[in-house]
């Protein structure tokens, strides 16, 4: 395969993951901020979120005050913030355009459907959208994506190609909306473990659409080292870091096997799966949660850059 449609796939994907997560984001914000504002911790929850997706400082540039209308259009319709939604959705639509062949007719439909209806969104009087209105969407029309590479793609290099995208960007924004807790709790430490804690958790489970899914596994007691257990190193859950990391390597070894050649991704992949393996959640907490979740979002980039040099290096994103 030429190292640009590769590339293309591979953004494709990771454009309607960022999507989605730009809708979680927002979705988290929502929910956090029903709570009453007690001086606990470091609140402005929508101040948390900026720091928490690295756009603090353009947002500031550009917004000033991160009050929620502004943070809706910061998350949902700026063009110029590269992890909103429409910014997101136009450059997975622009990838999968270029690749059209490279897709079956029924994943393009639903590109296409979902770049249409974007512009609809667009053209909308901002007063008659609610937000849960734009996150549903986004949520809905990212699955229906999904759900269509998977059900109708070959699996060949390009379902290979798009999901090393998907699991590779998955890792890092699971991370990051792990890392709104930090952001939201800071430095209030006592905190940790109170009913505003446990609220919090169950928050950010809902918006990761993994609430119920949690009580499954781990019946009613709810708890944050249950929680992180879930989110980080439960492979049963499908957005767990661990997950994500095993479903990277799957697909990193089936290229690897289908060319004939290990890379230096492969290897950094294989890595990141083996300290996740040994991981327990108390070694976790010890570190540092935020801490953590640092280091493990700098090793995901690390994993994408030797994903870049191994087999999208000459090609414009």
């Amino acid at each position: 395969m030429l190292s640009r449609t590769a590339s293309n796939l591979y953004w494709l994907a990771r454009y309607m993951e960022r999507a989605e997560t730009a809708a979680r984001f927002l979705e988290v914000g929502a929910r956090i901020a029903l709570v009453p504002n007690v001086g606990h911790g470091y609140r402005n929850e929508w101040d948390a979120l900026l720091r928490a997706a690295g756009t603090s400082i353009q947002f500031a540039q550009k917004y000033g005050e991160p009050i929620q209308r502004n943070i809706e259009s910061h998350f949902f319709f700026d063009q110029e913030n590269e992890s909103s939604v429409a910014a997101c959705l136009t450059r997975a639509r622009e990838n999968g355009r270029i690749v059209r062949t490279a897709l079956t007719a029924q994943v393009w439909d639903a590109l296409n459907t979902a770049y249409q209806e974007l512009r609809e969104l667009e053209r909308t009087p901002r007063s008659e959208l609610s937000l849960s209105q734009l996150t549903d969407w986004t949520m809905r029309t990212t699955a229906l994506i999904r759900g269509t590479i998977d059900s109708t793609q070959l699996r060949n290099d390009n379902y290979d190609f798009l999901h090393v995208g998907y699991h590779l960007e998955r890792a890092d924004n699971t991370a990051r909306l792990l890392d709104v807790k930090y952001y939201v709790l800071l430095p209030q430490v006592e905190f940790v473990g109170s009913g505003l804690d446990n609220y919090q958790w169950m928050t950010l489970l809902r918006a990761m659409s993994a609430h119920r899914a949690f009580h499954w596994a781990y019946g009613g007691e709810v708890t944050a080292a249950r929680i992180a257990h879930f989110l980080i190193l439960n492979p049963q859950c499908p957005r767990a870091l661990i997950t994500c990391v095993d479903g990277l390597n799957t697909h990193l070894e089936r290229l690897g096997r289908g060319y004939g050649r290990r890379t230096p991704a492969q290897s950094a992949a294989r890595q990141m799966l083996a300290r996740l393996a040994e991981t327990e959640v108390a070694e976790i907490f010890d570190v540092g949660l935020h801490e953590f979740l640092s280091r493990f979002i700098d090793e995901v980039g690390a994993v994408g850059q030797k994903v870049h040099d191994s087999y999208l290096s000459g090609d414009v994103r």
